[in-house]
């Protein structure tokens, strides 16, 4: 079955910065579209980057934009979270997700079927 394993959550202060990793298992990594997410408590999940299979099409939420950069090492299996200058409304619990379908390279992913089980972040003003 596919598995997703995250890691590279922790505390930060302010400004500083993180790495989250994702490493992707069961499923052949490369023809398929990954994404970041994250909740905080008390809120709704919200959506914070996508990249296509390709690496080429990447997607972010407005508020992380120029922050946050998503990647991916195909022959790793593993998709990347880049997160500079951090603020304390960062903090949340990241996940990883991947679709069940393929998408064309260029199109934002809608539905993500796949979960990994969360690595938080947390930031301190």
């Amino acid at each position: 079955q596919v598995q997703l394993v995250e890691s590279g959550g922790g505390l930060v202060q302010a400004g500083g910065s993180l790495r989250l990793s994702c490493v992707v298992s069961g499923r052949t990594f490369r023809m398929y579209a990954m994404g970041w997410f994250r909740q905080a408590p008390g809120k709704e999940r919200e959506f914070v980057a996508a990249i296509s299979w390709s690496g080429y099409y990447t997607f972010y939420l407005d508020s992380v934009k120029g922050r946050f950069t998503i990647s991916r090492d195909n022959t790793k299996s593993t998709v990347y979270l880049q997160m500079n200058s951090l603020k304390p409304e960062d903090t949340a619990a990241y996940y990883c997700a991947t679709p069940a379908s393929n998408y064309a390279d260029n199109v934002k992913p809608v539905r993500f079927d796949f979960w990994g089980q969360g690595t938080q972040v947390s930031v301190s003003s």
